[in-house]
């Protein structure tokens, strides 16, 4: 058992619990489907045919994908007006449409650090790829881990010596906590352990650290869509990694007792449009719940 900084006993991570993935070639990968999505050049054949096949039935997915991308963009910067200097990406995925380093150089050149964590080989290779061209080895770093291991990855981003892990520092979770989080079959467990892993975070972040997240919800949204994310949602599970659709009042109680900053909880096409950028594509939908994801940022007390 470990002693969190707020008093609490947990059960000490399983080093063995989540080994790391090899690249398996019989199933596309959500990183990569993402990437497809965004109009990278990171996918492959099998990830383009599932996205094709997905894309076929939810033609929207991709403007809601690039709208989501445009979110994280946005969320970068209004917090560095904020003063947030350090940031943490977990399940960064592919760097499609910038990575998060480069939106915070162009407004902050040479002052912030950013450290990006993915479970998926593919991406964390492709972002060592691009911090070592675009990037600064004092201020930026790519780490292999999982999400579901909040201790380990905390370790692992220290390690790397980039962040000051004493001081605020943001931690972004940007479409990835409706990726089915299943512990692991050695833990005992079942379910789905995204919560608790975001509970963990929200301990090990020093005071006055950000916490940011967007998540699909099947809530509220035009009722087009219904029938669309049933579909979407068999196709995951069964094809690629199954995913979670959260309702509005699920996605809120992952900030726990962090204090959401204005505007809340909202579409991502409606969370401060003010901080876009003119060389972003401009994404429009019908009207706002057509984003289909609800972001939000939260600063712990």
């Amino acid at each position: 058992m470990v002693q969190t900084r707020e008093g609490m006993a947990v059960a000490e991570e399983d080093v063995d619990a989540y080994p790391p993935p090899g690249i398996d070639m019989r199933r596309p990968s959500v990183a990569r489907v993402y990437d497809y999505y965004l109009e990278g050049t990171a996918s492959w054949q099998i990830d383009r045919k599932f996205g094709d096949k997905v894309l076929a039935e939810f033609p929207m997915l991709r403007p809601i994908a690039k709208a989501n991308r445009v979110f994280l963009h946005r969320v970068v910067r209004n917090l560095i007006k904020a003063g947030v200097t350090q940031f943490i990406d977990i399940g960064a995925g592919l760097p499609t449409m910038q990575h998060a380093h480069q939106v915070a150089d162009d407004l902050a050149p040479g002052k912030t650090s950013v450290v990006y964590v993915d479970y998926e080989p593919v991406a964390v290779s492709h972002s060592q790829g691009l911090l070592e061209e675009h990037g600064d080895p004092r201020r930026h770093a790519a780490v292999h881990g999982d999400l579901r291991a909040p201790d380990r990855l905390w370790k692992q981003v220290a390690d790397t010596g980039i962040l000051d892990l004493d001081k605020p520092v943001a931690i972004l979770l940007i479409a990835v906590l409706h990726v089915q989080q299943p512990a692991s079959a050695r833990s005992g467990d079942s379910g789905d352990v995204g919560p608790a892993s975001v509970a963990r975070y929200r301990e090990l972040a020093p005071r006055g650290s950000y916490l940011a997240i967007s998540h699909i919800t099947d809530e509220g949204v035009p009722s087009h869509y219904d029938k669309q994310l049933v579909k979407l949602k068999e196709m995951y599970d069964s094809n690629s990694s199954p995913v979670i659709w959260r309702k509005q009042a699920e996605i809120e109680a992952l900030f726990g007792d962090f204090e959401l900053i204005s505007p809340g909880l909202a579409w991502t096409t409606e969370w401060h449009p003010e901080d876009a950028s003119p060389t972003e594509p401009e994404i429009a939908f019908a009207s706002p719940n057509e984003s289909l994801i609800l972001g939000g940022v939260g600063r712990k007390p």
